[in-house]
């Protein structure tokens, strides 16, 4: 059973205004650069033709990993077709690569663009028990959890079996 990681009584408040026109965010005109293309990011740890996979910083969840496109551009509907048709074949040998990591019981795509206007989808593994973290309070729970050292994420990004993830034609990386 999904829970939230707070004690009640929680208290529903009223939204802020509307914010309209919304600010530009990172990549877009009128805002800061898109972090992904000036390499402001964690370094890759694989790479191939159409895609970077990376370790978050600052996360709580062991095997988590964002995939960004090497293309600047928005949303799926925005992808150029020859790299959105590759997007499936990909996040499945990520998916599988993240479940062969210990105690991972599912993995959860979840597409954000809020911060930034270029192409990244997060996989977040739920630990293996932790019902009270299924689907949408995954990123909840993952927000209040400990963090784990930087170089503990990575570590686990890093140790995927050989093949799992770069089995592509185009691999490079």
């Amino acid at each position: 059973m999904s829970t939230l990681p707070y004690q009640e009584p929680l208290v529903v408040r009223e939204p802020g205004p509307l914010q309209i026109p919304e600010p530009a965010r990172r990549g877009e005109p009128g805002g800061p650069p898109c972090a992904i293309c000036s390499g402001e990011t964690r370094a890759a740890v694989w790479s191939e033709e159409n895609w970077t996979l990376h370790p978050p910083a600052q996360g709580s969840l062991v095997g988590a990993v964002w995939l960004a496109s090497r293309v600047h551009e928005d949303s799926f509907s925005d992808l150029p077709e020859e790299v959105a048709s590759t997007f499936g074949p990909v996040a499945a040998r990520i998916e599988r690569a993240i479940l062969s990591l210990d105690d991972v019981a599912r993995v959860h795509l979840y597409r954000w663009g809020d911060g930034g206007a270029h192409f990244h989808v997060w996989f977040l593994p739920r630990p293996l028990g932790m019902l009270e973290a299924s689907g949408m309070m995954l990123p909840v729970w993952e927000d209040v959890l400990p963090n784990v050292a930087d170089s503990g994420l990575a570590e686990a990004a890093e140790r995927w079996p050989a093949g799992s993830v770069p089995a592509t034609p185009s691999s490079s990386g």
